[in-house]
Formats: structure tokens, C-alpha cells, sequence
């Protein structure tokens, strides 16, 4: 067959004459292509099919399929044509041409510079082509002609291009043009869904490790956000609990060295240690304040009608508040049972009580009240809560507070009060002493209007009896042998020589596996162990488990300054000594302390409260 060169053609899609009617057969032959294209679902044999109907219209010997790589495309290969499907090539021509730049020379580089079709009839009789490596490729193809169709999207956007070879000189029919038209129109809108499903997989596929990226980075923000304001806390605490202790140890070490350095008449003596006696009380009130609201306190809960502890509590109110302050209880709960400690929940009311006569310049009506709660109101971004409760409620005619101060009134050393009129610790200790008892605190307020504090706490069940549990017959222990559990030295000399003062022999164990070897060889002579409860290893109420298992007959008595075991388990049932104690607690203690029979029961013997004492109740420990 001769075909006459006429050069490289660029022909406009649907340029070419309108031919005689199609045959039949052509009819057929699209319905076959679109039913079988439409029916593949994958997106490489799709490519692979549309090449095959390209070779199948035109009776070509080769056929291509190539997508377009956008320009700004990460692999580098951007405005480059990337080979999709073939069928026909040898492999080598496939790895020549797996990415066509646009400087080369082909048919489907000229498509794609004129965004037209293009057809070379032969590519020996094209002079630009000749000496190029891209002939070569064409020769040892058996490539001798060819055209390309562009694929173009319905918004005129060239997506790639379809290409048909053959092995001779040749120039496709205005039929096989006609009907690469229709198949180009198909598979351009396939080609561009497919590209729309591969960019959304590929979305999908990124999004999951995107918005874990992100996340990452939200929480490490917040990470960052939450540490500034933890170390921002920590400052606000580390400040005012140094500005307290430095004023305490002040007096405490002024009035050391006076009674060192001269000699004092007895009456000033007596002034100096008297100081530093109180001044210790005041220090220890402020440890207890602070673990108060860490809720890492020891709690001695015990279970008592909140309304009469409210009555009892009040009448000494009246006199705190002063007689220009009305002091109201109503409405008053017949059987609202709490189980708590009581010396806190006492201590609590007193500090909202100080707080409130503060806010109302000691002039004007605070309110108390104990009701029964079915629900906690939300409140400071929590939910509503039901159940069962008792609401002890403490309202003052003040000058209220606003939103900002609502926020910071419960962390310690915050004080809206002016300077030297509180330390800022009373709320702190209130609202650790609700949370470390289950409860939880709610607070009202409007400006020039007043305040509300309102306690919630579980109700409990009524005691089978409300008597005084206390043994009738107590038996003061003398010249009883003890054994020091302590780690640390100072301390365990000091209790060691404050006992002997009390008329006490003692033995010295510096932990738990001393203080067991001890008993194993010698617990006849042994009669109280009186531990700490932070030490290495076992702690101290671990230890006086064990001696109970073993030698229930020998009493335990803990002492701590802290500890979160304690805090955790109030209801351990050991006499509980709490550390800085004088030698009134602590020979009043052991005073109670029964041998005999009464050891058996030691763990339901109450003991002492070293915590608070409404009799020596100061102003001072008043704070917030």
C-alpha cells in the first residue's frame, strides 16, 4: 500500500468532513467498548482496555495510553507524559518511553505543544525527528507511523493523550478519527473520575496519619500550655508558702537565740518558748491547710447528723463573727447523716463563715443551712450529678465576686482580700477536704448582691447507735516498754528521749524488717510500737498490719506528717499521731492506750484529735 507524505498533520478534533452514515458494525463495535469499559472496576485494566479499543477501531499495531503530570507534581517528572497502558511495545520501547518530556519527538509530543490531535504518516520522511535517539526507538519498535489523540475534560483541561502505531506508513481514516473522537470523549471522563478516586484515596490514605500529626501537635501545645501554667501554680505556691514559713521561722529563730545568748528572768524565758510554741502550731496548721487541699490529708471519717454539728458549730461562730453579724441556721435536716471527718468539716465552716463576715465589713446576716439533695447543679464546665446528698449551704449579704475571681478562689494563696488579711489558704482547705471526701463544692455569687457557698457530701445511713463508743474502762499504761519504728535518726532520737521523760523504756528500730526482727526474738517485752508511716520499703501501716496478724496483743501507734497511704486509706483503724506533736499528744495517746483485753479492741479505741480544738481556736488559723 503507497501512502503520500504530507508531513506531520495537527487536525482539530471533529474537524474532518462528516462521512457517510456508519455501519452498523461501528454502532456495535462502541457499544461493545463503552459496556466493557463501563463495567471495570479496576483502574489499570480500565487503561489497558481503553488502549485495546483505540488498536481495535484503527487496526493499528500499537496503541498507548499517557496521563499528564501536573506541573508542580513532587516526583519531579512535572509537564512530563507518564506511560499508563500499551499494548504491543517491546519492553524496551516501554522503558524508553515509561516518561516522555515534551522536548522529544513523537506525535504525542506534538499533541500535546498544539493541545490538538496529531498525526505523523511516517516518521523516516519527518526532518526534525532524524538523528534523534527517538527515532532509533521508533525503529527498533517497528514503529513507522503513528497518531495521538489528546484527552481533554469536560472543562477543556488535557488529562493525557491516547496513541495508536502501526509497523508501515499510514494515515487513519475520517472514520477511525471519528470514532477515536468518541472513544477519547469516554476516556477522558473515565480517566478524570479515576484521577478524582486516586486523589481521594490518596487523601484518605494521608488523612488518618495527617490528623494524627495533628494531633500531636494540639497536644504537645497543650502540653506546653499545661506545663506553664503547672509551673506558674507551683511559683504562686512555692511564693506564698516561703513568704509564710520565712515570717514563722522568724519568730521561731529570733527567739532561739535570745534564750541562747543571755540569761533570761523565767517570766521572759517562758514568753520566748511560749512563742515558739505557738509559732510551731501555726506552722504545722499551714502543712495540714496545704495537704488539705492536695487531698493527701489522714481523714478519720466517721459518720454523724450534719445538721447538729451545724448547731454545735454555730454557737461558736457567733462569737468568731462577731455581734454585729446575725447569725442564722435554717433550714435545718432532721436526718441528714455525712460520713467524714468531722474536725475538718468543722474547720471548713469556719473558714466560709470568716470569709463571709470578711465580705460583709463584720456587719449584716450569714445563713447556714443542711438540706437534703437529690442532684448536684452543674457547675465550672461539669455536669449535673443525682444522687443522694446533703447540701450544707453557708450564704453571706456581701460584696460578691466576679466571674475571674470565681475561677482562682480555691487555689492556695489566692486572696481577694487585701494584704495582711489573709493568707489565701481557708478555701484550699475546704475544697480539698469536699473532694478527699467524695463530695463536691458549688459556688453562687453576684456583685453587691452576696455569696453562696454550698457543700455537697454523700449521704450516709444512720449509726445503729449514736452513743459515745468509747471503752468504759481505760487503763493507763505505765513504765510499758516501746518500740520506735523510725528511719529517720533525729526524730527517732527525739521520740526515744521524750518517751524515757515519760517514763517509757524503749527500743529503736530504724525500719519495718528491724522492727519485725525485733519482735520475732523479743515481742513478750514488747508492749506498744509506735511507727511512722513513710519509710522505705514497708511503710508503717503496712507494718502494723503484719503485727496485728501476728501479735494482736502488742498495740500500734502511727505517726505521720504525710502520707499518701494514709490519705488513700482513712479507715485503716490505728491510733494516727500526726507530726510536728507535742508531748501532751502524745503522752495523752499513749495514756489511752489499754493493755489486756482492751489490746484486742485497741483498733475501735478513739484516740485524741490532734487536728483541731475549738477550745484554743485562733483568729489567726482563720485564713482565706
Amino acid at each position: 500500500m503507497t501512502v503520500t507524505y504530507r508531513g506531520p498533520q495537527i487536525l482539530p478534533r471533529g474537524s474532518q468532513v462528516q462521512g457517510p452514515a456508519r455501519e452498523p458494525s461501528d454502532i456495535e463495535l462502541l457499544h461493545a467498548i463503552s459496556v466493557t469499559l463501563i463495567a471495570e472496576n479496576d483502574r489499570f485494566e480500565l487503561y489497558g482496555k481503553i488502549v485495546e479499543a483505540a488498536v481495535a477501531i484503527t487496526g493499528s499495531q500499537f496503541g498507548t495510553m499517557q496521563l499528564l503530570c501536573p506541573a508542580d507534581d513532587p516526583s519531579g517528572h512535572g509537564g512530563q507524559l507518564q506511560l499508563l497502558a500499551h499494548r504491543g511495545l517491546p519492553a524496551e520501547a516501554v522503558g524508553f518511553w515509561q516518561w516522555v518530556s515534551p522536548a522529544a519527538y513523537s506525535s504525542c509530543t506534538l499533541a500535546l505543544k498544539m493541545g490538538q490531535r496529531a498525526i505523523v504518516p511516517d516518521f523516516e520522511k519527518w526532518a526534525d525527528i532524524a538523528g534523534t535517539a527517538d527515532l532509533d526507538a521508533f525503529r527498533a519498535a517497528g514503529i513507522r507511523s503513528a497518531q495521538t489523540t489528546p484527552l481533554l475534560s469536560r472543562t477543556g483541561r488535557l488529562l493525557g493523550m491516547i496513541s495508536t502505531h502501526w509497523d508501515r506508513p499510514h494515515h487513519p481514516s475520517e472514520r477511525d478519527l471519528r470514532l477515536l473522537d468518541i472513544l477519547a470523549r469516554q476516556a477522558a471522563d473515565l480517566l478524570e473520575r479515576t484521577i478524582a478516586e486516586e486523589q481521594l484515596r490518596l487523601l484518605n490514605d494521608t488523612l488518618e496519619a495527617r490528623v494524627e500529626e495533628r494531633s500531636r501537635e494540639l497536644s504537645s501545645a497543650q502540653d506546653q500550655l499545661r506545663q506553664l501554667q503547672k509551673m506558674e501554680a507551683i511559683g504562686q505556691l512555692t511564693g506564698g508558702v516561703a513568704h509564710d514559713f520565712n515570717n514563722l521561722l522568724t519568730i521561731i529563730r529570733g527567739s532561739a537565740d535570745l534564750l541562747a545568748s543571755r540569761e533570761l528572768p523565767r517570766e521572759k524565758q517562758k514568753k520566748y518558748i511560749d512563742a515558739i510554741s505557738e509559732t510551731a502550731d501555726r506552722a504545722a496548721k499551714l502543712t495540714s491547710q496545704l495537704l488539705a487541699f492536695a487531698r493527701r490529708q489522714a481523714l478519720r471519717p466517721e459518720t454523724f447528723n450534719a445538721a447538729r454539728k451545724v448547731e454545735a458549730v454555730a454557737d461558736m461562730l457567733r462569737t468568731v463573727v462577731g455581734s454585729r453579724i446575725a447569725l442564722v441556721v435554717d433550714p435545718i435536716c432532721t436526718s441528714c447523716f455525712v460520713e467524714v471527718d468531722a474536725s475538718q468539716f468543722e474547720t471548713a465552716l469556719i473558714n466560709m463563715a470568716v470569709n463571709a463576715r470578711d465580705a460583709m465589713n463584720g456587719e449584716g446576716r450569714i445563713t447556714l443551712s443542711v438540706e437534703a439533695a437529690g442532684s448536684i447543679p452543674a457547675r465550672g464546665g461539669l455536669a449535673a450529678a443525682r444522687g443522694d446528698f446533703v447540701r450544707i449551704s453557708v450564704t453571706d449579704e456581701g460584696t460578691g465576686m466576679s466571674e475571674g475571681q470565681i475561677e482562682h478562689i480555691f487555689e492556695p494563696f489566692f486572696t481577694t482580700k487585701e494584704v495582711g488579711k489573709g493568707t489565701g489558704l481557708g478555701l484550699s482547705q475546704v475544697y480539698g477536704f469536699i473532694k478527699q471526701s467524695g463530695g463536691e463544692i458549688d459556688v453562687a455569687s453576684r456583685l453587691g448582691i452576696g455569696t453562696t457557698f454550698s457543700l455537697y457530701l454523700p449521704r450516709a445511713a444512720a449509726p445503729n447507735s449514736l452513743e459515745d463508743a468509747t471503752p468504759s474502762g481505760r487503763c493507763a499504761i505505765q513504765h510499758a516498754n516501746i518500740l520506735i519504728v523510725e528511719d529517720n535518726e533525729p526524730v527517732g532520737d527525739f521520740a526515744s528521749q521524750l518517751l524515757e521523760d515519760l517514763g517509757y523504756k524503749t527500743w529503736r528500730a530504724a525500719n519495718a524488717p528491724e522492727a519485725i526482727a525485733v519482735l520475732e526474738r523479743s515481742h513478750a517485752n514488747i508492749d506498744i510500737v509506735f511507727s511512722d508511716v513513710v519509710m522505705p520499703g514497708i511503710d508503717g501501716l503496712e507494718l502494723g498490719r503484719q503485727i496485728r496478724a501476728r501479735w494482736p496483743e502488742i498495740a500500734v501507734v502511727l505517726t505521720s506528717g504525710y502520707s499518701h497511704v494514709l490519705a488513700d486509706d482513712s479507715r485503716h483503724g490505728f491510733p494516727l499521731l500526726h507530726k510536728p506533736y507535742s508531748v501532751n499528744e502524745l503522752s495523752r495517746l499513749l495514756g489511752e492506750i489499754c493493755i489486756g483485753e482492751e489490746r484486742k479492741r485497741q483498733s475501735a479505741i478513739p484516740y485524741p484529735d490532734t487536728n483541731y480544738c475549738k477550745d484554743n481556736l485562733r483568729e489567726d488559723l482563720l485564713i482565706k
